[in-house]
């Protein structure tokens, strides 16, 4: 198969936080597979810098292991190695004082892009955004890359919005969301508005409801402080679920352009409902077979962080009028999975005899571990003895359909290279970030409330809290199994 890739102009990327893990497992490897398929030239070059003293030869054995570890024994991907490491170097830059920054400025070339990737904790972006812009680093053309969590509330996401604007305008801010970046995520954009067959089904005249999950096997093992300052809501629904959200329930924008395409994902936010604490069931996982509990990790006891939040929200508009959409995610559950199920309502009169156990058609998204696409139909049970139906899947898993093309790209390597052409489709705008918090604001302060119910225990390596399942089980609906 004749590759798509289309090579990137020349860049200068200075990446702050190098050293650190996330540069470490995901950027540093994303940018080597780009190199790898010839999309990165040559001639670009990425700029390592942090607070640790190394030397560039120091820099490059750093990510050479990088690399190695995600790529293993690959010998074939291994030979664009020692190539890419040659378009690496370093510069000890203290983001909070005056050192290296000079430096930094002497390895800057005029003539190429030049971004900035801010992989440390939010408490730097201001300083650097604003020592770049001070120091004349960030020109008209220059890009700011950003990860999350954009603030903690609606006020310092706001302060946040404001510190980054105060250096470099709107369009060079990009705030990455990795979950933006997966094939599948993008899939559901052409899936919707290239194909005839499903946008006139896309409402609530066909669709009886929407199940978002993101649900993960492991624990806060690592991050326990962090979390618990945190909690599911704040860590995964106020961004990732939310975003998830938007495309499904987004109308077809004028055209696939940034501006278009985050107009439409800011007016579902807006058309938000607020979601009552009878819709909200929270959970924290406890110890199972000798196993830890979440309070083993985050140090209070007597801790009331939720692990676990499933939801129903309902988007009030004319498309989605009487079709709630149940988010879910969590720590320590069954099986690592993330998915949009797209549940059909039934036919307006069923003909043939009912079905035990009937679940109906259905169009699952499925994010992760396997990406990939599958319509849940019902057929005749083959064979002879009369009319009898069952349900099968039309599968399409992207490696399997699409052979090496078909390859998971990681989300990171697409976002950066969208970064460097300067297109800002797959990233979050200010005023979506902060409308975002506008909603999660209050459904946080009415659960921190002295008399509020604390979240309820659920089993390690289970499906969630009872509550969850209760969520459903009163609409006359059920939860799609985790990792079924």
């Amino acid at each position: 198969m004749v590759s798509r890739v289309i090579p990137v102009e020349p860049f200068d990327l200075v990446l702050f936080g190098a050293t650190g893990d996330l540069a470490y497992r995901k950027i540093l490897p994303g940018l080597f597979h780009r190199f790898q398929v010839e999309q990165m030239p040559a001639d670009a070059r990425v700029i390592g810098a942090a607070r640790t003293e190394m030397t560039t030869e120091g820099f490059r054995d750093h990510v050479a292991q990088a690399v190695r570890d995600a790529v293993g024994d690959d010998t074939e991907v291994l030979k664009a190695l020692p190539a890419f490491l040659e378009c690496l170097d370093y510069v000890p830059v203290d983001a909070m004082g005056d050192g290296g920054w000079d430096d930094l400025g002497d390895k800057l070339r005029d003539n190429v892009v030049r971004a900035f990737y801010l992989s440390v904790g939010p408490r730097f972006f201001g300083p650097i955004a604003g020592a770049l812009a001070k120091r004349g680093l960030a020109t008209p053309e220059s890009r700011i890359v950003v990860e999350k969590p954009f603030g903690h509330d609606l006020a310092s996401a706001k302060a946040l919005n404001a510190d980054l604007r105060a250096a470099f305008r709107e369009d060079q801010i990009y705030r990455i969301d990795h979950y933006l970046g997966k094939e599948t995520v993008q899939n559901l954009m052409a899936l919707r508005f290239a194909n005839s067959l499903w946008e006139p089904l896309w409402n609530s005249t066909h669709i009886d409801h929407v199940q978002i999950t993101v649900a993960e096997s492991l624990g806060v093992e690592g991050r326990g402080e962090y979390y618990d300052q945190s909690g599911a809501m704040r860590d995964m629904v106020q961004n990732h679920l939310m975003q998830l959200l938007c495309l499904t329930a987004m109308e077809p924008p004028s055209k696939f352009a940034p501006t278009a395409v985050r107009d439409e994902k800011v007016k579902v936010i807006h058309a938000l409902e607020p979601v009552p604490l009878s819709d909200i069931a929270r959970g924290q996982y406890r110890a199972r077979d000798g196993g830890d509990s979440y309070t083993d990790h985050a140090g209070d006891p007597r801790s009331n962080t939720e692990s676990f939040i499933a939801m129903k929200v309902k988007v009030g508009n004319w498309r989605w009028a009487g079709t709630p959409f149940y988010l879910r995610t969590g720590k320590k559950l069954r099986n690592r999975v993330s998915e949009i199920a797209i549940v059909f309502r039934d036919p307006p009169h069923m003909i043939f005899p009912k079905m035990e156990h009937r679940r109906g058609n259905a169009l699952v998204i499925r994010l992760q571990p396997d990406e990939g696409i599958t319509l849940r139909t019902t057929i005749k049970d083959p064979g002879p003895g009369g009319m009898r139906l069952t349900e099968v899947s039309l599968d399409m898993t992207f490696a399997e359909a699409l052979g090496e093309e078909g390859r998971a790209q990681d989300a990171y390597e697409r976002l950066i290279m969208d970064v460097i052409r300067g297109n800002q489709t797959l990233f979050m705008r200010g005023d979506e970030v902060e409308a975002a918090w506008e909603w999660a604001d209050p459904i946080i302060a009415e659960w921190q409330k002295e008399d509020a119910r604390p979240p309820s225990p659920y089993d390690a390596g289970g499906s969630g809290p009872e509550d969850s399942l209760m969520l459903l089980h009163r609409d006359g609906r059920r939860w799609r199994e985790i990792g079924g």
